[in-house]
C-alpha cells in the first residue's frame, strides 16, 4: 500500500505548526485519511478532542486510535456537524461536487479552518513528469480544483468564510527510499494505472522504462524526490 506519511513528510511539520491547535480545542479533521493529521492534532488539543472524517473505510482503519480522538465514517460535504474550534484539512477538501456548498456546510461547523491544497498542476513537477514517462497525462485535474487562489477564494467566500490568506509552502515530495520501492509505489496509484491501462503492451512497457528512468533521475541519495507547491488557506 502506498505510503501517503511518508510522501508528505516534509510537509506535515509545518501544516502541523500553520494549523495552530492550542490546548482545549475542538478540532474536526477533514478528509482525515488513516490519521497521521488527527493524531498530530489530538497531541495538541489534549485534553481537547479531535473528530476525523473521512469517506474511506479503508482508511480509517489503519487510523490511530487515541484517548481523545474519534473517526467518523461520513461527507464531510454533508454531514450535520457539531460545533468546533477549528477545521483542518491536507489534501481533504479539493474533490467536493459542489464546493460552496460543503464549505457552506464546514462554516457552519468551523470556528476557522487551516487548508493545505496542491497549487496548480504546472507547479508541480511530480504530476508533470511522471505521467510524461509513462506516455501521456493525468486526466483527473480534481486534485488541482483549488490551485487558482481567485477561485478558491471565490469559493470560500461565497460560503461565507472571511477573507482567505494564501501562504506559498515548497517542499519535496518523497516517493521512497530508492527506485525499486518508488516504482512500485507510483504504479500503486490510480492515475498511473488508469494511464497504462489505455495504452498497448509495447507503450506500456516502454512507458514503464521510462518512469524507473525518471525515477532513477530523481534518486537524491536520501530518497527518491520531486519538487512540488501547495496553498496553505486560513480562514474565518
Amino acid at each position: 500500500m502506498f505510503d501517503y506519511e511518508a510522501e508528505m513528510r516534509f510537509y506535515q511539520p509545518r501544516f502541523r505548526a500553520a494549523c495552530g491547535v492550542r490546548a482545549g480545542d475542538r478540532v474536526l479533521d477533514i478528509g482525515c485519511g488513516s490519521g497521521q493529521t488527527t493524531r498530530d492534532a489530538a497531541l495538541d488539543a489534549a485534553p481537547g478532542v479531535v473528530l476525523g472524517v473521512d469517506i474511506s473505510e479503508n482508511r480509517l482503519a489503519q487510523a490511530p486510535r487515541l484517548a481523545n480522538v474519534s473517526y467518523l465514517l461520513a461527507d464531510a460535504a454533508t454531514y450535520e456537524f457539531e460545533r468546533f474550534d477549528v477545521g483542518i484539512s491536507r489534501f481533504g477538501v479539493m474533490f467536493f461536487a459542489d464546493p460552496v456548498a460543503a464549505f457552506s456546510n464546514l462554516r457552519r461547523a468551523c470556528g476557522r479552518i487551516v487548508l493545505m491544497v496542491w497549487q496548480p498542476r504546472v507547479e508541480n513537477e511530480w504530476a508533470r513528469v511522471i505521467p510524461a514517462a509513462l506516455g501521456g497525462a493525468f486526466r483527473d485535474d480534481s486534485p488541482f480544483s483549488l490551485g487558482d487562489r481567485s477561485r478558491a477564494r471565490g469559493i470560500l467566500t461565497a460560503a461565507g468564510f472571511a477573507e482567505p490568506t494564501f501562504t506559498e509552502l515548497r517542499e519535496p515530495v518523497y516517493y521512497g527510499p530508492d527506485v525499486q520501492t518508488a516504482y512500485d509505489n507510483v504504479l500503486q496509484l490510480h492515475e498511473p494505472q488508469k494511464l497504462l491501462a489505455e495504452l498497448d503492451p509495447a507503450a506500456a512497457d516502454r512507458g514503464q522504462e521510462a518512469l524507473r528512468e525518471t525515477l532513477a533521475a530523481h534518486d537524491t541519495g536520501d530518497g527518491i524526490l520531486f519538487d512540488s507547491a501547495v496553498w496553505i488557506i486560513e480562514a474565518m
